[in-house]
């Protein structure tokens, strides 16, 4: 498959899930909604998103990765070509649901395939390097979508977001191979298999048996028998859920995805911009030149944590625990500052605040360590549902707060307004970080029943 060529449809995943992310202005002024409305659009993609993950990871689990990820690519390209060709707002959140539900076959198809093609010692690196490359798409979509809309106009920047959409299709279709020695959907679908697909080997070097014993996933068994009681009924889609969530391994990785990432998605997603020029009141390059910022600072992140959580195992959670409270003491801060905040208040912001997006990549180690292969496309989809339902409730939340302030449209946007607003997100944390420490505790005492370490 070669180590990074999977990684062109991951990039193509963020720069549609995040195309609005610099366009929120545009995006009132192109179809006269307001505040509520627009955040609807980004509420409905995620969703959609979220809603999807459970019938995804069934379907990731009996197909395969290829077949999901070639899918979700062609949804998210149809969706951009109707995003760019409307001007009716009903018509654009439909594009928004196609987008959403590509975006759903997307990321936890490239998580699925990672296990086939690497080491367990090298996952951490690799997961987080996966991320770094879709931090990759949304700085395309900060940055030059937001040039090409202003100078060429809506219908061109998004044709070029589904141009991109076309070509991750089709090198898809001639390079993914859901594990060693299988053929492409291109080999699949003519039924005979290249030179390339016979000869493809692993990264994996050899495991140690400390390391298996470590961060190996659980038998089947662990949860086909839960608590010890047999039981031989055929597995449906809901029995097959309860056993997953009923690991609470599995649960603690989805409050680690819900409490981490949705800060960030709030900046990157939609109300970044907004926040900058109509509170804070910098002018649009300033604004994009910070959000960029946000995005390079998420990529060293992820290059640091993918190698400390692979060194300190044990240690993880832990980790992510201390990265969101970094988070919330920078955004307090910000909304209790007396004044305008300083511009160097904000770089400390967009630098701290996107390190919960690599953060929450650890809640997929975790997920490994504690849910069966055989149900692991179910569990990926289960914990990734988390910081999705974080992020629609954080980004409406705030849309409904600016209106119920008489905030909602860019001519009255105010920074006291955008204070308020963004405390809305202070819930959330305090939800995740009590869930996540209930459910860690669990899991040590669910752990040493079976005789294994805690992470």
């Amino acid at each position: 498959m070669g180590s990074g060529r999977f990684y062109t449809l991951n990039s193509d995943e963020p720069v549609n899930r995040s195309s609005l992310a610099a366009l929120g202005p545009q995006t009132q002024h192109h179809f006269g909604i307001d505040a509520t409305a627009l955040s609807m659009f980004t509420v409905i993609q995620l969703v959609i998103y979220a809603a999807l993950q459970i019938p995804v990871g069934i379907l990731l689990d009996r197909f395969g990765a290829t077949v999901m990820l070639l899918s979700g690519s062609t949804l998210m390209f149809v969706g951009q070509f109707v995003m760019a060709t409307v001007d009716d707002v009903r018509l654009a959140i439909l594009a928004r649901v196609l987008v959403g539900a590509g975006d759903a076959c997307t990321f936890i198809s490239v998580i699925r395939l990672l296990p086939e093609w690497f080491s367990l010692r090298q996952l951490p690196i690799v997961s987080q390097a996966t991320g770094q490359v879709g931090q990759l798409g949304q700085l395309v979509s900060v940055i030059p979508l937001a040039m090409v809309v202003d100078e060429f106009g809506w219908a061109a920047g998004f044709m070029g977001v589904a141009a991109v959409g076309v070509i991750a299709v089709i090198l898809g279709a001639l390079v993914l191979r859901d594990r060693p020695g299988e053929g492409t959907a291109v080999e699949r679908l003519l039924k005979r298999r290249g030179a390339i697909s016979r000869e493809a080997r692993s990264f994996a070097g050899r495991e140690s048996t400390a390391m298996l014993a470590a961060v190996a996933p659980p038998p089947t068994e662990v949860v086909a028998v839960p608590e010890g009681r047999p039981d031989r009924r055929p597995d449906g889609l809901f029995r097959r859920l309860r056993r997953v969530v009923g690991l609470p391994g599995v649960r603690v990785a989805f409050w680690v995805h819900f409490t981490t990432p949705f800060p960030a998605s709030v900046l990157l997603l939609l109300w970044g911009t907004p926040f900058f020029t109509g509170g804070v009141g910098l002018a649009p390059a300033a604004s994009a030149g910070l959000l960029s910022l946000a995005v390079v600072s998420a990529l060293v992140a992820g290059g640091t944590l993918g190698p400390l959580t692979s060194r300190f195992v044990e240690r993880r959670v832990r980790i992510v625990q201390v990265v969101t409270l970094m988070i919330i003491a920078v955004w307090l801060v910000v909304l209790i500052w007396p004044a305008t905040p300083p511009v160097w208040l904000l770089v400390v912001l967009v630098l701290v605040v996107p390190i919960g997006g690599p953060a929450s990549m650890i809640a997929f180690e975790v997920v490994r360590s504690h849910a069966p292969r055989s149900y692991l496309g179910l569990a990926t989809g289960f914990i990734n549902m988390g910081g999705f339902i974080s992020a629609l409730l954080a980004v409406f939340f705030i849309g409904v707060a600016l209106d119920l302030q008489g905030a909602g449209s860019p001519e009255h946007y105010s920074l006291t307004a955008f204070r308020w607003a963004f405390l809305t997100q202070v819930p959330i944390w305090a939800l995740g970080l009590v869930m996540m420490a209930i459910e860690l505790r669990r899991t040590r005492a669910w752990m040493e029943r079976l005789g294994r370490t805690l992470r």
